[in-house]
């Protein structure tokens, strides 16, 4: 399964739904995964899944604005990129496939 680091200004629409599924309150202290990027910085991320990839999306007070628009009127949402040829993949610490 493959991580990918999502940053706010690059989520998508179906990133969205997840998120606000997932969250449909907002999310909470418990919710947020710390971590160090490849830079060494500490990053806050709360973590959605597909099939396929698990996104970690970075959290900040643009990030709960967003959240909190979509969810109110999801049809008229459109400062999302509709796909995902700008997040960055993360290697799988846990894949198989080495």
């Amino acid at each position: 399964m493959k991580r990918v680091i999502v940053d706010y200004s690059k989520l998508t629409s179906d990133i969205l739904d997840l998120l606000v599924e997932k969250f449909p309150s907002g999310y909470g202290y418990n919710d947020i995964i710390t971590f160090k990027n490849a830079k060494d910085e500490t990053v806050r991320a709360v973590e959605v899944r597909t099939e396929e990839t698990i996104y970690l999306v970075k959290i900040s007070l643009k990030l709960e604005e967003t959240m909190e628009d979509y969810d109110a009127d999801e049809d008229n949402f459109d400062d999302v990129y509709d796909n995902d040829s700008d997040l960055d993949e993360i290697a799988d610490e846990d894949s198989d496939d080495d």
